[in-house]
Parts: C-alpha cells; structure tokens; sequence
C-alpha cells in the first residue's frame, strides 16, 4: 500500500468513514493521484458490498477555510444524490459516502471510461462523432431530466447548508458581463442605445427562463463527461461543484461556442450535435422545439458567454505575440456572432460583438487569422 497524496484526506478518516457505512471493516490498499490533485482512484479491501475501487474528492488543506470549498463540495453531493436518488437516472456517479465536515466525497469509480476531452486532444474530433454525439445528447437530457423539478432540488441542498437559487438562476459570472462592456467602451467599440436595449433582454431571457429552468453541473465542457473509448459511448456526467438551476440553453454554448481549453469548435449543425442535444432537450421541454424561442435563448447564452470571456482583455493585452488565447478571445466573440445570425436573433448586438472581434484582430496582428482556413484549425483544437 502507498500513502495517500498529502493533499487528499487522511487515509485513517477514510477508512473509518467508509466502515461506518459498512458497518465492517473497511482497508485501502493503494491510491492514485488523479487530475485535478484533489481527486484520487482508491483500491479498498472489504467484506462488504463496496466497490473494488472508488473515486474520492476532497478539499485540500490549504482550502478548506477558503469560502467557497465546503459550498462547492456540499453542492456537488447534494446535485448527486438529487439526480440518483430523488430522480432516479444514472447520469452521474453514484455517492458511496460523504463527511462534509471533514471535506470528502466518496464516489462511484466511473473507470474504464474516460474523459471526452482526453480523446479528442488524442484522435481528434473526426474519430469521435459516436462521443461528441453521446455529449450532445447527456447535456440536453440533464436538463430534459429535471425540469420542474428545482424546489425538491433545493430542499435537499438546504439541509446541507445556505444555498442561493436566485443567483444560480441569475448566473454567478453574470457580474463579468458589465465589465466586458466597459473593456468594449476602452476599446472604441461602446454599444449604441439599441444595442444596450436588445442586450437587456437577452440577459433578461436567461435570468427568468421560465419552462427552460433546469439543473445544470455548471461546467458543460468536454473534460466533465466520461464515456468509454471504444464500444457503447454509456456518458456519465461529472463535476458538479458548480451545479444549479438555471436556463437549460446555457448547457448548449459549448456546442457553438470555444470553452477555456479550445481554439474553435466544430459546427453543430452540420455535425449534427445541434439536433442530437435539441432532441434530447425536447423530450422533458416540449417548447425547445420552437424555433424563435430556442434561437433567441441560445443567442443569448452564447453572447453572455462571449462577454465573459471578453472580461480577460486586460489580460491577454500582456501576452506575448502569438499566444493562442487572443485567437481564442476573437474566435469566441465571431462564434457567438454567428450563433446569433444563424437563429436570426439579437441583430444589434450581432453587430456589435462583431465590430468588438473586428477591433481586436487590428489590436493583435498575430491573431489576425482566418479561422476558417481548411486543415489549419481542426474542429476541438486545443489551446496550449
């Protein structure tokens, strides 16, 4: 047996937490480190039913004071035991026990299935469009799944400790959207008094979905999904610190938007993503099914995302030349753009984003590149 990782909880509190949820004994026999650092696969010896191997999370040492670890961890357990125990569907792991006094999860071992985004930086996106089609449809029936559902939701994440559904529903980076404004005004690019109007009221559509009200894992990208590399893609989402309700349609954007870890991403109408998760979604939101209103919330999900990653500006303005996160910023703003014209919603501020793109690519020569160009950037390209 090895010691356990400095960084994960004690390997005494585990093994006494898992025999009291036996009641026999329980013995680790070896652990591995997995990424993030604060996870690790653990091997167990037991009489019991457990598992041979499990998945543990915690928060580190040096975090656990920090405000937002023992909400992110109640969060996450609560989102889980929502969805296997109150809902009744396997699209996360399963909680095999859990301390949040002390900061550990105790969970389903996903294994042999990996991380979608593992695959993709491997093979790339072509030699996977069984998977990214298995992303598309988890991502809508999460949503279609809990629907309606938000106040049982709710009641059980309030018995682990204060919970704020209003700005779950709001959006907790909603604040990032004004400063996004401001670094647009610097930039010579200030949005006209149609444009302010028209972007009210697709902030407005997101804060008050209405039917589109549904539970989100808060991080709806490629490395939250595990699903097997060969055979039966059988998705399972993971990560769900940041889980809440909030517009369904916010789960869509990285279909047609790049996330942190991608230069571009493929088109999802013509790979066929866009009806995969449009499908899936319908099933439990009859009204997805409606072009106007589906098209307007998702314009607005992607233009709100596209704000938020403009508020990195003052940051990538110190970057060298040539780094791949200015092309990413311009491809995210044009890509939201584009999301936008496709549906025929938010015309102004259409214009604007692509105006703010335009801008940039005259800031940043070395970015100034056609994203579109056959071969050079191959749909999921990551940034490095």
């Amino acid at each position: 047996m090895v010691d356990a990782p400095k960084e994960i909880c004690g390997l005494d509190a585990l093994q006494d937490l898992l025999t009291d949820r036996c009641a026999s004994p329980v013995a680790v026999n070896r652990w591995e480190s997995l990424e993030p650092w604060t996870v690790a696969r653990v091997w167990l010896r037991s009489a019991s039913a457990l598992p041979r191997s499990v998945v543990v999370k915690c928060i580190p040492d040096g975090q656990r004071e920090a405000r937002t670890a023992p909400w992110r961890l109640r969060t996450e357990l609560a989102a889980l035991q929502f969805l296997s125990e109150d809902m009744g569907i396997g699209l996360g792991p399963r909680v095999i026990a859990a301390d949040t006094a002390a900061g550990c999860l105790v969970l389903e071992d996903l294994a042999p299935r990996v991380c979608l985004d593992q695959l993709l930086r491997r093979d790339g996106a072509a030699a996977h469009g069984d998977r990214l089609a298995a992303f598309a449809r988890a991502r809508g029936a999460l949503s279609a799944a809990t629907v309606g559902r938000a106040e049982t939701y709710y009641a059980r994440r309030a018995r682990l400790g204060p919970v704020d559904a209003a700005a779950d529903q709001a959006g907790r980076l909603a604040p990032l959207r004004k400063e996004a404004i401001g670094h647009a005004s610097a930039l010579g690019v200030p949005p006209s008094g149609r444009t302010v109007h028209e972007l009210a009221t697709a902030m407005d559509e997101l804060a008050d979905p209405g039917s589109f009200l549904a539970l989100s894992n808060g991080d709806a990208e490629a490395n939250n999904i595990m699903l097997h590399a060969t055979g039966p893609a059988d998705a399972r989402l993971i990560d769900f610190e940041f889980a809440g309700y909030t517009h369904a349609l916010t789960d869509a954007v990285c279909l047609y938007v790049p996330g942190p870890a991608w230069l571009i991403v493929g088109d999802p109408t013509t790979t066929g993503l866009a009806d995969e998760y449009r499908h899936a979604l319908a099933r439990g939101i009859p009204e997805a099914e409606d072009d106007r209103r589906y098209g307007d919330g998702l314009a607005a999900a992607c233009t709100s995302w596209a704000l938020v990653r403009l508020q990195r500006l003052t940051q990538l303005d110190t970057r060298s030349p040539g780094d791949h996160s200015r092309l990413q910023l311009i491809a995210t703003l044009e890509a939201a753009a584009h999301t936008a014209e496709t549906h025929q919603a938010l015309p102004h501020v259409t214009g604007w984003i692509r105006r703010i793109a335009a801008v940039l690519r005259r800031r940043w020569p070395d970015a100034n590149q056609d994203l579109a160009e056959s071969g050079r950037f191959p749909p999921y390209q990551p940034r490095h």
